[in-house]
């Protein structure tokens, strides 16, 4: 299925078309700080910080960590990094000391990027504690006893740090690789090769190395990019993190296969939003459902014109239908689409179209995307499920990751026998292919034997007036396994009682669906990039109700 969809392609090759096409067509905007590349400017840009880091000894198939908000450079060292056969291993903004150190031994990283900080995490105070020897020894002779694969550090910016490379000091040794070297090094790469390595955002259990390669993201981004109707006169808008794929595949690549212009937020702020959409006439904006929400809620919105705007991409969660109607109608998003897949399908599946209904932009997420199949199979047998029944749901062909970095028992968890990508989601399909999620296997809460699923619930709670959203989980009951829990947001000015959400319930959805705890909250916990903890509400009723 994949050969007219799928072109066998690296990362590399693929800016140089876009470079050779739009030269000097915009590429990189930030309107913050007033900077702008050119394709030809970020082009030579990224030649030049690639062959610096080969003269940093950065070998074909070493691991570059990089650690940073979506600062300036950080797009500049993906393709730096994917023209030299370097694999990026892209690092959650907001992991901690332990968290970070996890990662740099269980990936045996040999270079890591940071930049300053973000909210309370000193980045560069926690590399000089994780590796005191930056402060004693050479560049480039690091010899860390903690983690002895990796070789250097650098500063993702031009200042000055101990023991670390800055991105100016790299660049000028640029100069010392010769253009045939460069080139033997490009030519040496496959498009099998792996070039990216997400560890997934640990919404559930310890994090693991998704292996992706130049070919799955390449095809994946342009998909994702066509299927909005991408062409060299978009411009995208990109508060959503880079180290996400939601960044660097839905967003970099996307943008970088089709000569869009990127207009890149260094982290999401709503009125940063609204005033980007506005100076640079971005005719796309991808968000997670609460970021929209937040710029639709603000008290500038009013202010701002959003007329430039056609489409984009809302993903991350389930978007309530008010919301998607008021994106369409008052952010004039009428192509906007929804996208559902996870990192180890790199990561896009489904994707809706840009001329679907408003039903199939909010009970749906899409049909497969050109060159992926998607079934949905039962958990137990295996065996396919037929249109509207319930099962998981499962893709297979390209996008598929190479595997959990040495996690060999995890990945053949993931990938059955016959290639198929097991997403641990829930969901049906209907005739015309297009997938519902309905919930996640783990997510399943069986109440004496009664197997409820939260998204059902959840919808059925989005109805109640004040409510603004609301998040079902299981709760661990003597009496019945598992009790349901509603963790629900309230609207502004807005007061409720536990008993009001049972009440409204009764009569409307069956008795043993009703939650049992209600918990009213100001916020919900979350990923950096935008993903709600489940595991971690179900932490909060566990302590709230031990005796449930």
């Amino acid at each position: 299925m994949d050969q007219d969809f799928v072109r066998h392609i690296t990362l590399g090759q693929i800016l140089d078309e876009t470079v050779s096409k739009y030269p000097d067509r915009e590429a990189l905007i930030y309107v913050d700080r007033d900077f702008r590349l050119t394709w030809r400017e970020f082009g030579e840009l990224v030649d030049r910080l690639a062959r610096g880091l080969m003269a940093l000894g950065i070998k074909r198939g070493e691991k570059v960590a990089v650690w940073a908000t979506n600062v300036p450079y950080w797009v500049t060292l993906q393709f730096a990094t994917a023209k030299i056969g370097a694999i990026l291993l892209t690092v959650n903004t907001s992991y901690k000391v332990s968290e970070l150190e996890y990662l740099l031994k269980q990936s045996g990283a040999e270079t890591i990027f940071v930049m300053d900080g973000f909210y309370d995490t000193d980045y560069v105070l926690t590399m000089h504690d994780l590796v005191p020897e930056l402060r004693e020894q050479e560049r480039g002779h690091l010899k860390s006893e903690r983690f002895p694969a990796l070789k250097r550090v650098a500063y993702l910016g031009p200042q000055k740090h101990r023991g670390m490379y800055s991105v100016p000091e790299i660049l000028g040794l640029a100069a010392t690789v010769s253009d045939e070297e460069y080139a033997a090094r490009q030519a040496s790469l496959e498009p099998d090769d792996v070039v990216n390595m997400q560890y997934t955002s640990g919404t559930t259990g310890f994090p693991k190395g998704v292996m992706l390669t130049h070919k799955s993201i390449g095809n994946n981004g342009f998909w994702i990019g066509e299927n909005q109707g991408f062409t060299e006169n978009d411009r995208l808008c990109l508060p959503v993190p880079l180290f996400h794929c939601f960044g660097c595949v839905l967003g970099v690549l996307a943008a970088v296969t089709h000569g869009t212009t990127l207009v890149i937020l260094e982290k999401f702020d709503p009125v940063m939003v609204m005033r980007s959409v506005e100076q640079e006439r971005c005719t796309a904006l991808y968000g997670v459902p609460t970021m929209f929400i937040a710029v639709l809620q603000h008290d500038l919105f009013p202010r701002f014109d959003f007329s430039s705007l056609r489409t984009g991409i809302m993903a991350g969660s389930p978007c309530p239908v008010h919301v998607m109607k008021q994106v369409m109608e008052k952010m004039f998003m009428k192509d906007i689409t929804i996208c559902y897949g996870l990192t180890e399908a790199s990561p896009v599946m489904t994707q809706t179209r840009m001329h679907d209904d408003i039903r199939r932009r909010t009970e749906t997420v899409g049909k497969a995307m050109p060159g992926v199949e998607v079934r949905i199979v039962d958990p137990e047998t295996g065996e396919e499920c037929p249109h509207g029944v319930q099962g998981e749901v499962c893709c297979r062909g390209y996008l598929v990751m190479k595997g959990y970095h040495e996690m060999p028992e995890a990945t053949a968890r993931a990938i059955d026998i016959d290639g198929w990508l097991h997403s641990g989601d829930l969901g049906v399909m209907d005739d015309e292919g297009y997938v519902s999620i309905t919930g996640r296997l783990k997510d399943m809460i069986i109440r004496g034997g009664e197997n409820i699923y939260p998204r059902e619930i959840e919808e059925f709670l989005y109805t109640m007036d004040g409510v603004r959203d609301v998040q079902v989980a299981g709760v661990p009951s003597r009496k019945y396994g598992e009790e349901v829990a509603a963790f629900i947001l309230l609207q502004d000015d807005v007061t409720m009682q536990p008993e009001d959400v049972q009440d409204f319930c009764r009569g409307k959805i069956a008795w043993h669906k009703v939650p049992r705890y209600i918990v009213f909250l100001d916020k919900y916990p979350m990923t950096a990039s935008g993903k709600i903890q489940k595991y971690k509400l179900r932490e909060i009723a566990a302590e709230m109700w031990p005796d449930a």
